[in-house]
């Protein structure tokens, strides 16, 4: 008897290690303990002496309360002739098969949090693998966020713990879940990249340049972007909206290396430009503790940070001095736009984005000028 149990046991435990097979239920080695003292006609007391453990240790054993240490498994290979070795896989196969059963709870009780998420969106933009099955939905977006519990996720993103980790906290913000796959990504994005190590003086050096991209914009105008700001240290990635994620773009650092993630909302160039512009601000000016999340409320934005990034962009784009030469022409006309954007060195959608925002000019007034923003 106890011979066949050994083989099945064996078996078990080849065809998980080869396999990667799972079995659905793995028994107790308590079992193999009671069969084997029952065959050797030895009671747990005898036992408990012939081995010189505590009786109770024995008892716990037994009743599937204690684990069998490789202490044990030595002294009942000298009593029982059953080597060391199958104690303890037995042993660490049922560990095991009690640490599965207990993540597949903690995946069932996820379903729930998971359904607040757009997977669906997300699939599209591949970044979780595509399935309608709730359990895999779970698997992936533990996945996805390198988290191992819906816990883990929380903490992370909304509870105390990001005040180190993530430095925020999504906690109280309205559709948190989709904000934090947006930043996800970002993440996932900027791993994939390679950089130097950030220098401000290069960075600084870089605007003009960057300017020039922004008033010209080639076809290529995003990758030369993303390279330009690479010979700085730079990070700078698209990333896609999602659905009730009205997100702009986000500054934060990761680890010394500072990263942009712009979403391209609204499709417009100057709402884009000015974005990237802002961001490039809270670099300059802000340093690695701060995190930007544009358009979105959250627990420990600084009003006046925001507003300083705003003036840097303002006057990178288009100085005071210059839109008030602009208004001081009260016929402007769309020659007068293009000629002022060569001047300024600016691109025409940036005069006239201005001017709508102002409520100087009807909404609606030289949208010709506006370059689409098409990324991939």
């Amino acid at each position: 008897m106890i011979t066949t149990k050994l083989t099945t046991f064996k078996s078990l435990i080849i065809m998980a290690t080869i396999n990667k097979y799972y079995p659905e239920s793995v028994t107790h080695p308590k079992e193999i303990l009671i069969e084997s003292l029952e065959e050797n006609n030895i009671g747990a007391k005898e036992f408990a002496v012939k081995t010189g453990k505590p009786e109770k240790t024995i008892t716990a054993v037994l009743k599937g309360e204690s684990s069998i240490t490789p202490d044990m498994a030595v002294l009942f290979e000298q009593v029982l002739k059953i080597p060391v070795h199958f104690w303890l896989e037995a042993q660490k196969n049922y560990d095991e098969y009690k640490a599965r059963v207990s993540y597949q709870t903690n995946i069932e009780s996820a379903i729930e949090w998971a359904s607040s998420f757009p997977y669906a969106k997300m699939a599209n933009f591949e970044w979780v693998p595509k399935t309608r099955v709730a359990k895999e939905k779970v698997i992936n977006l533990f996945n996805f966020f390198n988290v191992a519990s819906q816990k883990g996720f929380e903490d992370y993103y909304y509870n105390q713990r990001t005040k180190v980790a993530f430095r925020i906290s999504l906690k109280d913000q309205k559709n948190a879940s989709v904000i934090a796959s947006w930043l996800r990504q970002g993440e996932v994005q900027a791993s994939r990249i390679q950089t130097k190590e950030y220098s401000k003086t290069k960075l600084k050096e870089a605007l003009p340049d960057i300017k020039k991209i922004m008033a010209k914009q080639p076809d290529n105008y995003f990758e030369e972007l993303q390279n330009l700001c690479l010979s700085s240290g730079v990070k700078i990635v698209y990333t896609p909206c999602l659905p009730k994620a009205s997100i702009h773009g986000s500054t934060r650092w990761i680890n010394d290396t500072p990263l942009i993630q712009l979403s391209g909302r609204y499709r417009r160039n100057d709402i884009f430009w000015f974005t990237l512009f802002h961001e490039i601000g809270h670099i300059l000016l802000h340093g690695k503790k701060y995190i930007s999340i544009e358009n979105i409320d959250i627990e420990g934005e600084n009003e006046e940070f925001e507003n300083q990034a705003d003036s840097f962009a303002s006057n990178w784009l288009l100085t005071e001095n210059q839109e008030n030469e602009i208004l001081n022409n009260r016929m402007v006309t769309k020659d007068d736009i293009i000629s002022y954007a060569e001047k300024f060195k600016t691109h025409p959608a940036i005069i006239i984005g201005r001017l709508q925002h102002k409520k100087l000019i009807p909404y609606g007034t030289g949208n010709e000028f506006f370059a689409p923003i098409e990324l991939t």
